[in-house]
């Protein structure tokens, strides 16, 4: 053999491209239902109601939340994440509704768990938002949220509903120091085995829209215009900031949380990335509902394939580093993966 002539051969990185199978291999990123939890909405009606903001996206009785929790276990799902549509007369300014032990929330979770006790991880949102009167995710008095009233609420709540049997709590509020009260509230109360998940950076996102559709907050929310606050940007994220986003994670690990959750999730790559490699705690990521309605909208107007964007979607999230991804699309991503 001659000796090499002093030039190097083509690069061509599309040899590697060139088979279906040989992508499969190198891969770099892989997606399974394992990295997915199901959001549900539970309402207190016999009727399956449709969401007509999410298409495909239902809120269930109780019995159609079991039914729902069956095919995520069949499915390879190994969690839900469960969202209460409060009837509005239940609905109160001191949200008291949030920390009653026979509330839909609790008797939801303890169907569950005598359903399918430890085979489905059940994850409970932790704020007031679907219990005020106003539509926010804490106490509002002469136009601003009460911080740490708020957050007294928010360990009541919590309690209950580890009580009922959840396994995971997810305080989704955005207030000062309530991971550290939760994991004190909690451990007082033996429930020391009950796993934080924070929310902990979330932004004030334009994409939650249909997701307050869903649960009922969104009429609340628009009658605490008049009350000085209508709007949640004096407690959630600036969109604009990441550095913030580390500060706030930082706090919360440091306070006690097991797992950590950045929302939304399409809009936030950059910061699921920082925060899983700063920090390397379980780092989850929400694909909240306006990112599931507008991939759905293209998907039914013709525009796109509606499947592959889905899966595209969330497949981008877990290269960016997140562990698990709560999405609407989870059961149908689940089917396609299982072929």
């Amino acid at each position: 053999m001659q000796p090499f002539p002093g030039r190097y051969p083509d690069t061509r990185l599309r040899r590697i491209r060139g088979h279906a199978w040989l992508r499969r291999v190198v891969a770099e990123t892989s997606l399974s239902a394992a990295d997915l939890v199901w959001p549900l909405f539970v309402h207190d009606r016999e009727a399956i109601e449709t969401v007509a903001s999410m298409p495909g996206v239902e809120r269930l009785p109780i019995d159609g939340i079991l039914r729902a929790a069956g095919e995520a276990v069949r499915l390879g799902i190994p969690a839900i994440a469960l969202f209460p549509v409060v009837e509005p007369v239940r609905k109160t300014d001191d949200a008291a509704h949030a920390y009653d032990a026979g509330n839909l929330a609790c008797r939801t979770v303890r169907a569950i768990r005598r359903e399918y006790g430890d085979s489905l991880g059940v994850i409970c949102d932790v704020a007031l938002d679907p219990y005020t009167s106003h539509g926010h995710d804490g106490l509002l008095e002469d136009g601003r949220i009460l911080n740490d009233e708020t957050v007294e609420v928010l360990c009541r709540q919590a309690i209950v509903l580890a009580d009922a049997g959840c396994h995971v709590v997810a305080p989704s509020d955005m207030m000062d120091g309530r991971v550290g009260s939760l994991r004190l509230a909690l451990d007082e109360h033996d429930h020391d085995d009950v796993v934080i998940l924070s929310y902990a950076a979330k932004y004030a996102s334009a994409f939650y829209g249909p997701f307050r559709d869903a649960v009922g907050s969104a009429a609340a929310l628009g009658t605490a215009v008049g009350r000085g606050l209508g709007d949640k940007k004096t407690y959630q994220m600036d969109v604009a900031n990441t550095d913030e986003a580390l500060r706030e994670v930082a706090l919360d690990i440091a306070e006690g949380a097991d797992m950590v959750m950045v929302k939304p999730a399409g809009t936030s790559l950059d910061v699921i990335h920082r925060v899983k490699t700063t920090f390397g705690l379980p780092t989850f990521a929400y694909q909240v509902s306006g990112e599931y309605a507008m991939i759905k909208a293209a998907a039914e107007n013709g525009w796109l394939d509606g499947r592959q964007a889905a899966l595209e979607s969330v497949l981008v999230i877990k290269r960016a580093g997140a562990d698990g991804i709560l999405t609407y699309f989870a059961p149908e991503i689940a089917r396609g993966l299982a072929g």
